[in-house]
């Protein structure tokens, strides 16, 4: 067995990752709110994210915000802000790409870059260039950013995570073996709680004993996945930077809770009509269709009812995939029960070009769509999403999502710019006040 990669960089991948991203960027845009309790997700009535001081108090995500009250009563509520946070994250990629073009935009809050080979070029070490990547993003955003620097991209999400928050972890090729065996298997990226447990009952605990076990093992016990995982670890690089907006999606899922919670079946299903044609949107806009999907109905108990469809045709077309739903949704409706949300997920996703004509005409059908379909998206563009939408998503469209105190909205969407619309803004961020 070869042993594990000696060399300090034979690739020098960055982990960046904001520190409850959400919650700091509210701090961010309100100084005031600093050192304080800070929840998100007043508008759900549920915690979407939380500041450090928060969880300090016992505080966790998806917590009802009724029980976060009573122990936290000083806690600072707030409505989540998205527009806001993707500018913030849109400013963090831009900042890391004033160092390289190589750089994957994982997640709102998080991205990989690579600096192999940009040493000479910008005349300082790698670690050099982590330090004023970090220094940079915490001082132009106000935010906080935990960095991991490493030879592979799975080691660099260890060094990110290994000291948090606002912290720097190098590690280096050599150095590999003591950070591995100060992380968990179940906490590599990538590993989930089953592969864990298994890898628990031969005697795996850490990373280090996982990356210890012989190839061939490792092959014959696991998945491909978890032995590129393995190879990561060991510091030989398998997973590249990702440029670009991702679009080799395995599946499409939109899923919208409402309140107050309803048993009037024609409102639900427009909740689940909207979901529909949002995931829809997506699929158009990847260039994708859909040939299986799934849609279900969460109840005021948390209870879900579910049906999949594999479709005989794929499409992108929410009118093909309602008209399939319709049936199967009146099935699992129930008016005894009442419904606080609906989701769609669509899978078995394949490239949605143009096929020769059929005998049924089918083929010629889906034309007619994507041109329809390409005219409601270029409306879209030029006045805003859901400018043109379906007459069954109508009710979800012309009610707000969440009334009452969980309707409250943020700052930037009760006050618009001038020559915004609700469904046209621009990319700015609006300075909040604590309430």
């Amino acid at each position: 067995m070869q042993p594990i990669n000696l060399f300090d960089f034979p690739r020098a991948i960055v982990h960046i990752d904001g520190d409850s991203f959400f919650a700091s960027c509210e701090v961010a845009k309100n100084p005031k709110l600093k050192g304080k309790p800070v929840v998100t997700g007043l508008e759900r009535g549920i915690v979407s994210a939380l500041s450090y001081e928060a969880k300090a108090m016992g505080v966790k995500r998806a917590m009802r915000i009724s029980e976060v009250k009573k122990i936290c009563p000083e806690a600072i509520f707030l409505p989540s802000d998205y527009e806001t946070y993707s500018l913030f994250s849109m400013r963090m990629y831009n900042i890391v790409r004033r160092y390289t073009p190589e750089v994957e935009e994982y997640s709102i809050d998080e991205c990989f870059a690579d600096l192999t080979g940009l040493r000479r070029p910008l005349g300082m070490s790698y670690e050099a260039i982590a330090f004023k990547i970090k220094k940079e993003l915490d001082f132009e955003l106000g935010i906080t950013f935990s960095l991991g620097l490493a030879p592979t991209k799975v080691l660099a999400k260890i060094g990110s995570k290994y000291k948090k928050p606002s912290g720097l972890t190098i590690i280096k090729g050599r150095d590999i073996h003591l950070y591995l065996s100060k992380t968990e298997v179940g906490k590599v990226w990538g590993i989930g709680p089953q592969t864990s447990s298994f890898l628990n009952k031969f005697g795996i605990n850490s990373a280090l004993q996982f990356v210890l076990k012989d190839e061939q093992w490792i092959k014959e016990k696991l998945t491909k996945p978890h032995y590129e995982i393995w190879q990561e670890l060991r510091g030989e690089s398998v997973y590249k930077i990702e440029l670009g907006k991702k679009n080799n999606y395995k599946s499409i899922s939109k899923t919208k809770t409402f309140t107050p919670a309803s048993n009037d079946k024609e409102f639900v299903f427009s909740q689940l009509s909207k979901n529909v044609e949002n995931a829809c949107i997506k699929i158009r806009r990847h260039k994708l269709s859909a040939k299986k999907i799934f849609f279900f109905l969460k109840t005021q108990d948390y209870k879900h009812y579910g049906v999949e469809i594999k479709l005989s045709d794929a499409t992108f077309s929410p009118n093909c995939i309602l008209n399939v739903i319709r049936n199967h949704f009146e099935k699992i409706f129930n008016k005894r029960e009442l419904f606080r949300a609906t989701g769609i997920i669509l899978s078995d996703l394949n490239s949605c070009e143009i096929k020769q004509p059929d005998l049924f005409g089918k083929i010629e059908q889906e034309e007619k769509f994507a041109k329809i379909f390409k005219g409601i998206d270029e409306i879209s563009k030029k006045y805003g999403k859901h400018s043109v939408f379906l007459g069954t998503s109508f009710q979800a469209m012309n009610n707000v999502q969440h009334q009452n105190k969980r309707g409250i909205q943020s700052e930037r969407k009760l006050n618009l710019f001038r020559g915004e619309t609700k469904r046209k803004k621009l990319y700015l961020p609006m300075l909040g006040e604590v309430k």
